[in-house]
């Protein structure tokens, strides 16, 4: 096993979480560093971190849940339930659809345009989703459209789960993050994860700050993201692990949320036109070593999520440490290479 501290140093990490899952069952928890540069307050199990990406992964829960119970389609073109806005048709729409399918598994047609979806470092002006698609702002300054017909082609796409945001709200008639608060976190007890939104100062106190690859403060401490289905999460690793051990849990039928064997299984099949490409997750491997990962990187902070369901084991890794490269070919890879492989 590496030594996680030695190698924090040597990456300048300021701040590392970290859960193993074993038969389903945490059997390893521990924490380095402190919250903010050249401060005593210590990363600890309630520690919340920027989650980023990772967001897709609960997003793609939420919905496996919503779909059960009949509220939403994984496969029906998804103008028929959104209300506020529409997804424009076009020459690559006529043949197919997008699907809430092909959105949750970057396929939608739907491409990111180069420097949108950016950090905030505060949200008080939220702007609304409908004008967020319509590129009325500017974390996206062009209208969002299909720009390559469904399903033959990757692109990962923040844009897309915003779509699906959107899609869940005009369903439920309800904000996106009081859904996840009543259908995720409080049916699974995860009181450490919120949405930028949310944020108040008693958990204010609990925040990691960002940092970047040298070691110094991000500005404004934190970076928020207006979008909490694409990468809005702020969450602990406990609180991941909890989530993580309701999907092992429900691979064999002992779900919390009332997931069935075959809806779970659906986010780890592969999708479209990739066979790594989950839903809202990466896949790699086969059969029991099949494996399902969620990376989250954005201003200050990087982590993971990955799991092997069949083997009903997993591992979450969370930093408040941008290093400027990605997460296998950091610290977060040697701990990965030295738990899973």
């Amino acid at each position: 096993m590496i030594n996680i501290s030695e190698r924090m140093k040597h990456n300048r990490i300021t701040g590392l979480s970290l859960i193993a899952i074993e038969k389903s069952k945490i059997s390893m928890s521990d924490h380095f560093g402190v919250l903010e540069a050249d401060s005593h307050r210590k990363i600890n199990e309630y520690t919340i971190f920027n989650a980023c990406s990772i967001s897709k992964f609960l997003v793609s829960i939420l919905v496996l849940k919503l779909v059960e119970q009949g509220f939403l389609n994984l496969d029906e073109d998804i103008n028929k339930k959104i209300i506020s806005w529409k997804v424009p048709d076009n020459q690559f729409t006529k043949r197919k659809k997008v699907t809430l399918r092909n959105l949750l598994c970057h396929q939608s047609g739907i491409m990111d345009l180069e420097g949108s979806f950016t950090a905030v470092e505060s949200v008080n002006k939220m702007p609304s989703m409908v004008e967020i698609l319509d590129g009325k702002t500017p974390f996206c300054k062009t209208p969002i459209e299909v720009t390559y017909e469904p399903e033959s082609e990757f692109h990962y796409s923040d844009a897309g789960f915003c779509v699906i945001q959107l899609l869940i709200e005009d369903t439920m008639y309800k904000p996106f993050p009081v859904l996840m608060e009543e259908l995720i976190f409080q049916p699974l007890g995860m009181t450490n994860s919120i949405f930028p939104n949310n944020l108040t100062l008693s958990t204010m106190d609990n925040l990691a700050c960002g940092h970047h690859h040298t070691g110094t403060l991000i500005s404004g401490k934190y970076s928020l993201y207006p979008y909490p289905a694409a990468c809005g999460l702020w969450t602990s690793a406990s609180d991941l692990a909890i989530l993580l051990q309701e999907v092992l849990n429900a691979v064999k039928g002992r779900s919390k949320l009332g997931l069935s064997v075959p809806y779970i299984k659906e986010l780890f099949q592969p999708q479209g036109c990739l066979q790594w490409s989950g839903l809202g997750v990466f896949l790699d491997g086969q059969e029991e070593m099949l494996e399902f990962s969620s990376l989250g990187w954005g201003v200050g902070f990087q982590c993971m999520l990955v799991a092997y369901p069949y083997l009903e084991k997993g591992l979450i890794i969370m930093t408040n440490t941008d290093t400027g490269k990605h997460q296998m070919k950091g610290i977060i890879g040697e701990i990965y290479q030295s738990f899973m492989k």
